[in-house]
């Protein structure tokens, strides 16, 4: 409030006197309105329309710029939702894969588990059978030596007249060396 107070004073002080820098002249005042307003038109002619058309260019390069990078913003966007699509499926079909994998994984198992036991059931009956013509083998073979035995007791028998302990006792020999089963 002092500095509009001291203002006033001075502006008072310095108007009293004539040709002072204050002093209120309403030619001057005239003259200077008709130069302004003169140059307002002449720059009005010659600036203002090279200026105005800069700016507007650059106002319409700067929203031809946001367009774009809204647009350029969009398709981004676009594409990043479409890479994540991409990715969704590309991990369900990896992960289909996968499954698959062990799904066959599992039959394979099972088929060679299948077929080794198979091939063993047939190896075992084989070795069954090997075993049991083997064994019918040998008791063909016992039986041809026990006739041949009881061929040969027989002419033993003939030839010799036993008492009836020797007799006993070849018998007890002879059967003892039969096998038992």
């Amino acid at each position: 409030m002092e500095l509009l107070i001291f203002s006033f004073k001075f502006f008072l002080l310095a108007g009293g006197e004539k040709g002072g820098l204050l002093d209120v002249n309403p030619g001057l005042i005239f003259w200077t309105v008709v130069t302004f307003i003169l140059l307002l038109l002449i720059l009005k002619r010659t600036a203002w329309k090279p200026m105005l058309e800069a700016l507007k260019q650059r106002e319409d390069s700067i929203r031809t710029a946001l367009e774009k990078s809204e647009q350029a913003k969009l398709e981004a966007e676009k594409l990043l939702e479409e890479n994540k699509k991409n990715l969704a499926a590309a991990e369900e079909q990896a992960k289909k894969i996968i499954d698959e994998g062990r799904e066959f994984s599992s039959k394979l198992k099972a088929e060679i588990l299948d077929k080794a036991n198979e091939d063993a059931k047939k190896l075992l009956d084989q070795t069954k059978i090997e075993i049991d013509r083997k064994k019918d083998e040998a008791l063909n073979e016992l039986r041809e030596v026990v006739a041949d035995l009881a061929i040969q007791a027989t002419e033993k028998l003939i030839d010799e007249k036993l008492d009836d302990k020797k007799h006993r006792s070849l018998i007890d020999k002879f059967i003892s060396t039969l096998p038992r089963q």
